[in-house]
């Protein structure tokens, strides 16, 4: 087996990524030794990889910008090339020194409670078939309510019922969390439910699209863009935008950080402390708005 196809079993059986992780770590690996065969003139396995250096790294990035690469896609670029070489050599060994751009980090925009009805309202409404609105109405509650990724709700099943007051949810990596299901969030699911044509089989989509297979988040994602333009939000107002309210809701209500690492099933905490700015320059927002002297 070559490298690159050990890689590809590594990152699906072990790391157990996502598809689309797979796709762009597998892809960036691939880019990597097709460039070092050139650069070298030679085969590039494990034992040649010994003898990366610094130089070669930014020979490498050097070649990705010219493909017209930004600092934030370089640095993606570069931190999954160190992914792959430290599969390659192993985690002790010691990868050439290198630092990537410097990407400034934007900070999530959550989106306010009335917009967010707004916008579940408008999405259900705008459906073909009742429901297909019940059901988008339940899916864009859930995000907000339980701060679920897209792709986690429409993974959801139906031995998820009967529904009680949390939810066991499957995450990135196949990490599971439980996370609080509101008394609003839990009627509205029972109500799509009861209007669905597709019976509720304990492994089938509990989301189900309009031929009765899984819901693909695309599918939301597009339904979501059309409300926000008819309502006039911003194009940040996305369905991940709803995971980020649910966090910085929280936060604000006095929320640990702990406790919202484990809700949001981020696997560091440094993941979860951006929504401490968030909510700092939210607090900078409302004094320069209401101040007198601000």
């Amino acid at each position: 087996m070559s490298l690159l196809s050990e890689y590809l079993t590594f990152l699906t059986d072990n790391r157990r990524m996502s598809p689309h992780s797979v796709r762009a770590y597998h892809a960036t690996a691939d880019r990597l030794t097709a460039f070092l065969q050139l650069h070298w003139g030679a085969t590039v396995d494990r034992t040649t990889l010994m003898k990366i250096s610094a130089a070669d790294m930014r020979a490498f990035l050097a070649d990705r910008r010219g493909d017209g690469l930004t600092n934030r896609s370089t640095a993606r670029e570069l931190s999954a090339a160190r992914h792959f070489l430290r599969f390659a050599l192993g985690e002790n060994a010691t990868l050439p020194p290198m630092k990537g751009p410097r990407v400034q980090r934007s900070l999530p925009r959550p989106v306010n409670p009335d917009d967010v009805l707004a916008l579940a309202d408008d999405v259900a409404e705008s459906a073909n078939d009742g429901w297909v609105g019940a059901r988008d109405w339940a899916l864009l509650l859930l995000l907000y309510g339980s701060g679920l990724r897209v792709s986690e709700a429409t993974g959801l099943l139906g031995d998820i019922l009967p529904l009680g007051t949390t939810l066991r949810v499957t995450g990135k990596r196949n990490k599971t969390r439980i996370v609080p299901l509101l008394d609003q969030v839990r009627t509205a699911i029972q109500e799509y439910i009861a209007l669905c044509p597709y019976p509720m089989a304990a492994d089938e989509p509990l989301f189900r699209g309009a031929r009765g297979g899984p819901l693909a988040p695309a599918l939301v994602r597009r339904a979501v863009q059309g409300a926000r333009m008819r309502l006039g939000l911003s194009e940040r107002t996305t369905p991940h935008a709803l995971r980020h309210s649910f966090a910085t809701h929280l936060l604000a209500g006095g929320a640990d950080l702990r406790s919202l690492q484990e809700l949001l099933g981020h696997s560091s905490l440094s993941s979860t402390q951006i929504y401490t700015a968030v909510d700092t320059a939210m607090l900078l927002d409302e004094y320069q708005n209401a101040h007198p002297r601000a």
